[in-house]
């Protein structure tokens, strides 16, 4: 607004010229309520597999119990489009579930409830790693094992402590 380059201001703000000038046919366009943040989620998946397809593949998946390349054969899709699918839904994997119920057997990696502590230092995680002091140039292999490099802290070892809130 005050007439100077939009590059300049780019450069001077740490984006490119292309996001500035972005910025700019926002606010012309809009004004203020132009400048705030958007999502960046597509608004339309024109390539996204139909649900009466993806119900079929949920189906197919329940009563086979069977994975990606077998019910993808069976349907006449990819088995990349039918892996997208159960992940999409959140199928559990073959491996997870026990072969002959389909009911999950198996923990998962990742745990479905977050916890959070009501205040800083309420859980505490405490780590010490042991470093070998190495001389400059290496270690006995180079000096051999009589013979010490002039170094005024000795020989032993280094402690770092790692503590995470």
């Amino acid at each position: 607004a005050a007439g100077r380059p939009v590059a300049h201001v780019a450069a001077e703000m740490g984006v490119s010229r292309t996001t500035a000038w972005r910025w700019w046919r926002r606010f012309q366009a809009e004004g203020r309520p132009g400048l705030v943040d958007r999502s960046s989620v597509a608004r339309a998946h024109p390539a996204r597999t139909a649900p009466c397809v993806e119900t079929r593949v949920r189906i197919a998946r329940m009563l086979s119990r069977r994975g990606p390349v077998w019910i993808g054969r069976h349907l006449g899709l990819p088995a990349s489009t039918v892996g997208r699918v159960l992940a999409r839904h959140r199928t559990p994997l073959l491996r997870a579930c026990d072969p002959l119920t389909g009911v999950v057997i198996r923990a998962s990696r990742r745990s479905a409830n977050r916890y959070e502590h009501p205040h800083p230092g309420s859980l505490v995680h405490i780590d010490v790693k042991k470093l070998g002091r190495i001389p400059d140039g290496g270690g006995w292999k180079a000096h051999g094992r009589g013979e010490r490099p002039n170094d005024k802290r000795g020989l032993g070892y280094d402690y770092v402590h790692t503590a995470i809130d």
